[in-house]
């Protein structure tokens, strides 16, 4: 199948301000630029990135699929004092390459000629630099971030993919519990069904993003995601060498997620799997493949097969709880000691987590249980893990299966 779908014919909107991908293992294109938490932090990958950055997530942390944490090299002394050069400067410091190639060496055993000949495949990109640069946008709210990714043109693409796919989403759902519909909604969140999965050369993204992180004012982050995508860089090499991939070909998002479901290169060593039985993981022309891998991101961040996501709830007049994370550790009892309580009857006390947004009719209160934080392991926002449910339903709604 083409990398570009037919199922989206508009262009892919990104959504502005706001990203997550929990230093996991995924940084994708979904929403704008890489995918941070909500302080800014990158998520693994996705992941993210899949972590997009998965987590960058790895994953589930995506990834991650992020995104797992993301795993990153902690840095020496030496090399933090040979990274201490402005972002801008095209020319990376000969220091802080050997400092990489003895800690990649160290950790991943490669070879100090394999880490080379790597790096001599890697070009600075400014235009990355610049990206990455950019101010922060605005953090939409709920009621501007919906119409971003809930669009007649998404649906319908959404269930246009559904029906073609039909038979090989169906056979991954019945071996992971991942319901086939949230398989497709991440799809068409993260690359509009596969019509963008990015313009930007991985290996470029990674190398310039390692070595010439822009300088934006918080240098213990910088230097935390300095490591972060070099930690990124060498796991390219190494899902290279494993999977046969020809890496400084691909393209993906400028902060180096790949492929239809946007795997940073950790994620994609953690969490891809092979669909079709061929022998390889393909990320980037096998459907079977992504399915697989998207729905084992779920899995191993711990998806419930058949339980709920998120519920709309309702609150006593006065009532005020905002919880410190995504977690999901309140029984629905607690919640309605506090004020909120399910707008319908759930039939269960499982664990959830209150989530608060401005919609386009005021503010909206939502239990998110555990299958609904698993999804924030792909991009750690309440936004993206609603948009992608809502999604999910009304690909379903209007599915017209045999």
């Amino acid at each position: 199948m083409s990398r570009r779908s037919r199922y989206m014919d508009v262009p892919f909107e990104r959504a502005a301000g706001f990203n997550s991908n929990q230093v996991m293992g995924r940084a994708s294109l979904a929403p704008l630029a890489l995918r941070l938490d909500s302080a800014g932090s990158p998520r693994t990958a996705p992941m993210r990135l899949h972590g997009k950055f998965r987590d960058t997530a790895r994953p589930s942390s995506r990834g991650c699929p992020g995104l797992i944490p993301m795993r990153f090299a902690l840095l020496s002394a030496a090399l933090l004092a040979a990274l201490a050069l402005p972002a801008s400067a095209a020319e990376t410091d000969p220091a802080a390459k050997a400092a990489f190639i003895a800690e990649a060496s160290a950790k991943y055993g490669l070879t100090e000629a394999e880490i080379e000949g790597w790096l001599a495949q890697a070009t600075y990109q400014q235009s990355i630099v610049n990206a990455m640069s950019r101010p922060a946008e605005r953090v939409r709210p709920w009621k501007d971030y919906r119409p971003i990714f809930i669009t007649d043109a998404r649906v319908s693409g959404g269930q246009r993919f559904l029906a073609e796919h039909r038979d090989a989403l169906q056979k991954v759902e019945d071996e992971t519990g991942v319901p086939k519909q949230y398989i497709v909604a991440i799809i068409g969140v993260e690359t509009a069904y596969g019509r963008i999965t990015g313009s930007f050369e991985v290996l470029d993204a990674l190398y310039t993003l390692g070595f010439h992180y822009p300088t934006l004012g918080n240098p213990e982050r910088e230097a935390m995601r300095g490591a972060f995508f070099r930690d990124e860089l060498a796991q390219s090499l190494l899902l290279a060498r494993e999977e046969g991939i020809d890496i400084p070909a691909q393209k993906g998002s400028y902060a180096g997620a790949m492929g239809w479901g946007q795997f940073m290169p950790s994620s994609y060593r953690a969490y891809a799997k092979d669909g079709d039985g061929d022998g390889k993981r393909d990320l980037f022309g096998s459907l079977p493949d992504v399915f697989a891998s998207i729905a084992n991101y779920f899995v191993a961040h711990g998806w419930e097969k058949g339980n709920p996501v998120v519920a709309r709830a309702t609150a006593d007049e006065g009532a005020a709880f905002v919880p410190p994370d995504l977690e999901p550790r309140y029984g629905l009892a607690e919640l309605g000691e506090k004020g909120f309580r399910p707008a319908e009857a759930q039939g269960h006390d499982a664990p959830a987590t209150l989530v608060t947004l401005e919609g386009a009719e005021g503010t909206e209160h939502w239990l998110g249980f555990r299958n609904f934080y698993v999804i924030t392991r792909y991009n750690r926002s309440p936004m993206y893990a609603l948009a992608v449910h809502q999604l999910a339903d009304a690909i379903l709604a209007g599915d017209a299966a045999p």
